[in-house]
C-alpha cells in the first residue's frame, strides 16, 4: 500500500503537474488511511468499500469537520480511480460515495477604504518597507494567490508591457495585467531595495527576505498581519484577503464574471461565482444604510 501511494503521488506531481503543497496533502491523508487500515486489519485493496466507509465513520466520530472529511474522501477517490486506471483493482470502491454537504462560507473581504489603509502602512524609505509595499500593491493589482506571489521570478514580471506571468494550480500558466501603481512600486523595489536585500546573492526570486533568499508564504503572512494591526483593521486577515478583495471590487465596479474567472485562474466558474454572493451582500448593506425607507 505504501508503494502504491508513492507511485500515485509521483503521478500527481509529474503527470498531473499538481503543486507540492497539494501532493503533500494527498500523501498525508492517504498515509493516515493506510495506518488506519493496518490498525483495524483491513485490506484497503481487497475490501476497499468497507475500509473506506469505516475510515470515514472514524473521522466523523472523531469530530472532524465536514470539510476535513470531504478532503479525505476526495483524496481516496483520486487514489482509487488511479488504481483502477493502472489495473491494480477492477472496481472503484469510492464510486457513488458523496462528500458531506458543506456550508458555503463567504470569503472575507476588505472595503476599498480598508485596502487603501493597509497599502499605506509600509514605510518605503527602508528596503524591507519598499519590498512590502511592492508586494501588497502587486497582490491587490493582480489577485494572485500568495503561493503564486512568492514563487514569482524576475523574468515573470514585464514592467514595460505591464503584465505578470504566473503558474497556478496544476502548473497552468496565466498572464495578468499589471496596473500602473503596482508597476511603479515594483520598479522602485527593483531599483532601490532588492540589491540591498540580496547582498550579492544570485537568486531568480523576485521577492526576497533579509537573508537574500526567496520570501516564504509564512514570511508574507507575518508581514500582512503586521500591517493590518498598524492600519487598525479589525477584520480577520488571511493570506487570501487581498485576492478576495481584488475579485469582489472588480465585480462591484462592473467586471464580468468570465473575466474575473480568467484573472483568478479558476478552472470552474462556479468557484468564481461565490464573489457574486459577496457583492450582493455588500449591495444590501449599502441599501439598508442609505435608502430612507430601508
Amino acid at each position: 500500500m505504501q508503494d502504491l501511494i508513492g507511485t500515485f503521488i509521483h503521478y500527481l506531481a509529474v503527470e498531473k503537474g499538481l503543486a507540492r503543497n497539494t501532493t503533500t496533502s494527498y500523501q498525508l491523508d492517504l498515509n493516515q488511511y493506510r495506518l488506519f487500515c493496518r490498525s483495524r486489519r483491513l485490506d484497503p485493496l481487497g475490501e476497499g468499500r468497507g475500509a473506506v466507509m469505516a475510515y470515514l465513520l472514524k473521522l466523523k466520530k472523531d469530530g472532524r469537520a465536514p470539510a476535513t472529511v470531504s478532503r479525505h474522501l476526495a483524496a481516496l477517490k483520486s487514489f482509487y480511480r488511479f488504481l483502477v486506471q493502472e489495473g491494480v483493482i477492477s472496481t472503484d470502491p469510492t464510486a457513488n460515495l458523496e462528500s458531506p454537504r458543506l456550508a458555503q462560507r463567504l470569503p472575507r473581504v476588505l472595503t476599498p477604504e480598508e485596502v487603501d489603509r493597509l497599502l499605506a502602512q509600509p514605510r518605503t524609505s527602508s528596503a524591507t518597507g519598499l519590498r512590502d509595499k511592492a508586494m501588497l500593491e502587486l497582490l491587490y493589482a493582480t489577485g494572485l494567490r500568495v503561493s503564486e506571489l512568492v514563487s514569482l521570478d524576475l523574468a515573470d514580471v514585464n514592467l514595460e508591457h505591464g503584465f505578470v506571468r504566473c503558474f497556478g494550480k496544476g502548473s497552468k500558466e496565466r498572464i495578468i495585467p499589471l496596473g500602473s501603481v503596482a508597476a511603479f512600486y515594483v520598479s522602485e523595489y527593483l531599483t532601490r531595495a532588492r540589491v540591498k536585500l540580496t547582498r550579492g546573492i544570485n537568486t531568480p526570486a523576485l521577492f526576497v527576505n533579509q537573508q537574500g533568499r526567496r520570501l516564504t508564504r509564512q514570511g508574507f503572512w507575518k508581514i500582512i498581519k503586521k500591517y493590518a494591526r498598524q492600519g487598525c483593521i479589525t477584520k480577520v486577515i488571511t493570506p487570501h484577503t487581498l485576492r478576495h478583495s481584488f475579485a469582489t471590487h472588480l465585480l462591484e465596479n462592473g467586471a464580468d464574471l468570465r473575466s474575473v474567472q480568467e484573472l483568478l485562474g479558476h478552472a470552474d466558474i462556479a468557484t468564481t461565482q461565490i464573489y457574486t454572493h459577496v457583492t450582493r451582500t455588500r449591495l444590501r448593506e449599502i441599501y439598508d444604510r442609505t435608502h430612507p425607507r430601508a
